[in-house]
């Protein structure tokens, strides 16, 4: 998004907030180190991906609320993850109207670096839907007893060389896309949900996107137990079959004090005949996807304070080329203010 938008957007909710003496503000900080082995894209080791968020929200008058969030994503790039007011009538029913993170799953909502104990994002999250999913609609969200949902209505995703290229934020065709998730609390600390989507991704409105995920979550004092499985089916003009996408990924954490060692394992296969390298949308179809990604992971986070976390990962990398050399060790700070 355009850095004018970004700060004009910031200037009026900022206006309007303080007029009605409930702003609050909130913030984060980040940066990673990256070393790979020599086949992987920083062999030499790097410091990457300073960046950083400010949050506004408040409430603007009864039952009535708004949320602001910027980012810096790198040191050159400023954009809005959420831009939104609200209606809230109870805990059953909020409404949202502008920019929101889209409820797909586990991770998408929840991806900040004070948020998530991983350093990279896992496989399948990172190569089945962009990053950081947004979209400008509306959105219906609640929670009543043990079952949570929520419901949105949006752009949605365009058509672009691979699945995680799709984001937009102008609405390429007529069609909108829809889509929500539902979670059940069977325990104070175990959870089911469900994700789908659904929308027409290409700019001559034929052909459709669908993505669908199951998540499962354990969390205790103790311990914290994740799964996450997604798969996307992509509609291809004819001439061409279907393309298809997979995966999961697993996760275990110990919480000892103030360290947290974790474990995890993913995975995705993604074959697509008509997209990848060279696709460029109503001019030409692209060489094609085949590939077949696995990853072990393990890492410790160390918590300096509450609001101060030290994260080491390393990445044991796997892909169709056994002999492939592109093992990871990130390192990230994380403060949260």
């Amino acid at each position: 998004m355009k850095a004018k938008f970004v700060v004009l957007s910031l200037a009026v909710l900022l206006l309007v907030a303080a007029a009605q003496a409930q702003l609050q503000v909130k913030g984060f900080l980040s940066f990673d180190y990256v070393k790979g082995q020599s086949q992987s894209s920083n062999p030499n080791g790097t410091f990457e991906n300073a960046g950083g968020g400010l949050f506004f929200f408040g409430t603007l008058a009864k039952s009535f609320d708004y949320n602001l969030e910027v980012q810096y994503r790198s040191v050159t790039t400023m954009e809005l993850e959420e831009a939104w007011v609200g209606i809230r009538s109870s805990d059953v029913f909020h409404l949202k109207l502008g920019l929101y993170l889209v409820p797909f799953g586990i991770y998408n909502a929840a991806s900040r670096p004070y948020q998530t104990l991983f350093v990279q994002t896992p496989v399948p999250v990172a190569n089945l839907y962009p990053r950081s999913w947004r979209d400008l609609g509306v959105l219906a969200q609640g929670r009543y007893d043990f079952f949570t949902y929520s419901i949105y209505l949006g752009n949605g995703l365009q058509e672009g060389m691979e699945l995680q290229d799709s984001q937009q934020f102008q609405d390429n065709n007529k069609n909108k896309g829809v889509g929500g998730r539902v979670g059940f609390f069977l325990s104070q600390s175990f959870e089911v949900g469900f994700s789908s989507y659904r929308g027409k991704y290409d700019s001559a409105n034929t052909r459709a996107l669908s993505l669908w995920d199951a998540d499962v979550s354990w969390k205790t004092e103790g311990f914290t137990v994740l799964y996450e499985y997604a798969k996307a089916d992509l509609d291809n003009p004819a001439g061409y079959s279907q393309g298809e996408a997979r995966g999961y990924y697993a996760f275990l954490s110990l919480t000892l004090t103030d360290f947290s060692p974790w474990a995890s394992y993913q995975t995705m296969k993604y074959a697509d005949p008509f997209h990848g390298p060279g696709f460029e949308p109503e001019v030409s179809p692209g060489a094609g996807i085949s590939s077949s990604l696995s990853r072990w992971a393990v890492g410790l986070v160390y918590y300096a304070s509450p609001t101060i976390l030290f994260k080491f990962e390393y990445d044991f990398n796997s892909s169709g080329d056994s002999n492939l050399k592109d093992d990871v060790f990130s390192a990230q700070v994380a403060w949260q203010f």
